[in-house]
Formats: C-alpha cells, structure tokens, sequence
C-alpha cells in the first residue's frame, strides 16, 4: 500500500500534525481529539494548537467547542478558522446547516477534504489535531498519504468488538508509515457517584492487552463519567469547564504523553 504514494505536501504554517482515529464509531473519539487538543495548549501556553474535523458525515467539533457561523474568508481565498477557547477549528460543520445532512458520494467528500487541508489559512500552529472519522477508508488513507503526519493516536474502548477494529485502524497507519504513537483506553470504568463502587461496562484492560500484542504504549484512560458526555454536550469540554477535575487530568496525562513521543518540532 505504501507504493506509490503521492508526494506529502505539509500544511502552510503547521509544524506538526497529530491525527486521532478510531477503528469504530461511537468510543469517543471526537470527545478525545477535542480534549487532547485544548490539554496540549493548557499543558503549554506557549503553543498554538489548531483543531481540524475530517469527520465529514458527522461533523461534531462546531458543537463540542461551541462554535456556529461560516468562516471569513481572506484575500488569498482561504479560510479562516473558527476560535474558541484558544484553538483555532475547522470544520465541514462551519459550512453546511447544523441539522443538513451530508448526502455526498466519495468524490465529493474527497473534495471536501481537500478544501479542509489546503484552503484554510491556520496562521502558524505548533499543533494540529485533526479529529479523523472512524474506519479505513478514503478519508483516512488521503489524509495519511498527503500532509507529513507526526503521530496518530488510537483511541478504544475495552470491548472485544472495538478492540477487533482499533487493530484493524492501527495496521492501516503502519502500513502507510504514520508513527502510531500510543492508545487511549476510553469508558475503562464506572464508578457510582452513590456507593463508589466500580464496574468495568466495556470489559478490563482490553485496550492494555492490545497495546501489548501491538508493541504500543497506552497513553491512559478515560473513564465513563456523565460530566464528560454534559460537557461535551454543553460545548464546554471537560479540560477546560473543570481543569482541575480527576477526568481532566486524565487528558492532561495524555496529552502530555503525546507530546513525549512526537519527534523533535521544527524550528
């Protein structure tokens, strides 16, 4: 597969781009890649960080970060991305109505993606987290094969059907050298607000015992707590609504994981 591919082109003023993906819908992706984006600028203030959605069916950026609106446009014809809470986001979602659906066939999609890449003035960013869609299809293998990719990042829950496809996503990405940097285990546990108690609903170490057969580090965990859905939901996401809670430490933990194993930023 690594044939043949088209000559990476980098992104103008990004220095390096961290993609995090998921073999499956519905693990929490997007709530990660949002969350590891505003944990690498909380981690270090000194750092631009841009947050870019490829998800083009499901788009859930523009509600997670609170954004609404078409961007502005420069004289060079490019887009100028959305802000909030000091990341810079780009999405399919700032372009068609929130409750529209994407009704487009590959090559539109494709078009789309190029658009997202290529169209968008970031200015200079030390950090782009594009929040890919799930699976191992076009969308993931265009994104791999033209920008210069810093790392990915996989992210699972513990269940046995979730872990079939994580492995499935981590192979695609070696097999188009994408350094796979580590793995996050999301929903590892419950824990009753109540009683305390904790029950692992997804199963146990199920993303741990991957990252071994894999030789892959697992970044952290994430547990299922219902702050991480409202906040989400809120467009107030956890690491910054409630910097100083257990969860968001947690994606300060990862992020500054991350960051260890990405190589040396150019200059």
């Amino acid at each position: 597969m690594a044939r043949g591919l088209p000559k990476q082109k980098p992104i103008q003023g990004v220095k390096q781009v961290l993609v995090v993906a998921s073999g499956k819908g519905g693990v929490g992706k997007s709530t990660t890649a949002v969350n590891v984006a505003l944990a690498l600028a909380a981690n270090d203030s000194t750092k631009a960080v841009g947050l870019l959605d490829a998800d083009v069916y499901g788009p859930s950026i523009p509600k997670m970060m609170n954004l609404k609106g078409s961007p502005e446009v420069t004289p060079k014809n490019l887009m100028r991305p959305l802000v909030n809470y000091g990341i810079a986001c780009m999405s399919i979602g700032f372009l068609v109505e929130e409750t529209a659906p994407i009704v487009w066939r590959g090559p539109m999609v494709m078009s789309a993606i190029e658009k997202l890449l290529r169209q968008v003035d970031w200015h200079q960013l030390d950090y782009l987290v594009i929040d890919m869609p799930p699976g191992t299809g076009d969308v993931q293998l265009s994104i791999s094969q033209n920008i210069p990719i810093a790392g990915a990042v996989m992210v699972s829950t513990p269940q046995d059907i979730a872990l079939l496809d994580a492995r499935k996503g981590t192979e695609m990405f070696k097999k188009v050298n994408v350094p796979v940097l580590g793995l996050v285990q999301n929903m590892s546990l419950f824990r009753c607000p109540k009683c305390k108690h904790e029950t692992h609903i997804f199963g146990t170490d199920g993303v741990r015992n991957l990252a071994c057969d894999l030789g892959l580090d697992v970044l952290g965990d994430i547990p299922l707590h219902v702050h991480i859905r409202e906040t989400s939901d809120a467009g107030k996401p956890i690491v910054v609504s409630q910097p100083q809670s257990d969860v968001a430490q947690a994606y300060l933990k990862i992020a500054a994981e991350i960051v260890k194993r990405l190589p040396v930023s150019p200059t």
